[in-house]
């Protein structure tokens, strides 16, 4: 079996995230998600809308992913791929460059980003029309 394996906050679920969870599930078999935990995202002063309990229910309802762990930190992403076997590491290329340490134990693939939609994009248009009507 091959194993793949991405990490994200994938908070505000929209086409992006469902096009990478696609596209990651391509490399393989099996589809890790490893999400960042409520105490990651503060680390890394970063707000999501939903709890990670909530995020992970959401993940794990959809049909290309087939395990979601949490992210606790940036460093663990070696242990990750040694402790769940994984074959490949995906990415969106927003990330270019990035892990490209990690090709010591897996390969590594940055996918394109779904033009035109992001969470900090939707979440700037939602709180531009709270403010304007």
């Amino acid at each position: 079996m091959k194993k793949v394996i991405t990490y994200g906050t994938f908070d505000l679920l929209h086409v992006g995230h469902i096009n990478i969870l696609r596209r990651a599930k391509e490399y393989g078999d099996y589809l890790i998600v490893a999400i960042s935990s409520d105490e990651f995202n503060a680390i890394k002063h970063k707000e999501a809308y939903y709890s990670f309990e909530q995020r992970k229910a959401i993940l794990e309802a959809i049909q290309y992913v087939d395990e979601v762990i949490p992210e606790h930190n940036w460093e663990q992403k070696v242990q990750d791929v040694e402790k769940h076997e994984v074959d490949v590491f995906v990415m969106g290329d927003d990330w270019k460059g990035k892990f490209d340490f990690l090709k010591d134990y897996c390969e590594v693939v940055y996918l394109p980003r779904t033009v035109g939609i992001s969470t900090t994009q939707i979440k700037e248009d939602l709180n531009g029309k709270a403010n304007n009507g």
